[in-house]
């Protein structure tokens, strides 16, 4: 059976866009193909960003850990085979001062690791986790996508970014922004990211 991975990383619970687009995606590909869905909520259940005991713990050989950097190990290897057990991941996220949330950026500082999602090569770095399809839900208050403002937008470029130096290429972004224009605009943008999640599930 196929794997989905659902990350979301909104603190805003019930009230987040990104979440909900996200989770309606992963149920949509769930009924087509009879996937299983793995969701880690970043906004209910942070990962706590890396500290000293996280990174000795990921660098050290297991038999010279202690047992704080054990717990800390293990929980990163946890976050690592979630993520190379899916087949299709789903990423959710608003765009808050331009970029991703904290909580998603401590999550890939988990998963982005030396030796199991990447390695070092004489003629470059290489991915390890590759041959699966991933959709970015990013949730705005202003346009990002085109226009002036998308410069602005750091969140997509840095994801495609560290997620392809962990060998996944085959991206596909949904934005559902210019909901601070009102309710009539925040209605419309959700409707036009759930209806191309739509589509999206029936072409998977």
């Amino acid at each position: 059976m196929s794997s989905i991975l659902l990350i979301t990383s909104s603190p805003r619970g019930n009230e987040s866009v990104s979440t909900k687009v996200a989770t309606d995606l992963a149920e949509s590909l769930k009924s087509n193909s009879g996937a299983s869905i793995v969701h880690r909520d970043l906004g209910k259940s942070p990962i706590r960003h890396l500290d000293e005991v996280t990174t000795a713990a990921i660098r050290k050989p297991a038999e010279e850990r202690t047992n704080e950097e054990q717990a800390a190990a293990e929980h990163s290897d946890l976050l690592v085979s979630e993520l190379l057990a899916a087949d299709t991941v789903i990423i959710g996220t608003g765009l808050i001062n331009f970029n991703i949330y904290s909580t998603l950026k401590s999550w890939i500082d988990n998963v982005a690791r030396a030796g199991q999602t990447f390695r070092y090569t004489e003629e470059g770095p290489i991915g390890l986790a590759s041959g699966k399809k991933v959709y970015l839900i990013v949730a705005a208050g202003g346009i990002y996508s085109s226009g002036a403002a998308t410069s602005m937008d750091h969140a997509v470029p840095y994801l495609k970014t560290v997620l392809g130096f962990m060998g996944m290429t085959d991206i596909e972004v949904i934005y559902v922004e210019g909901i601070a224009f009102g309710a009539e605009a925040a209605e419309k943008a959700i409707a036009a990211a759930q209806q191309r999640t739509k589509e999206l599930a029936l072409a998977a």
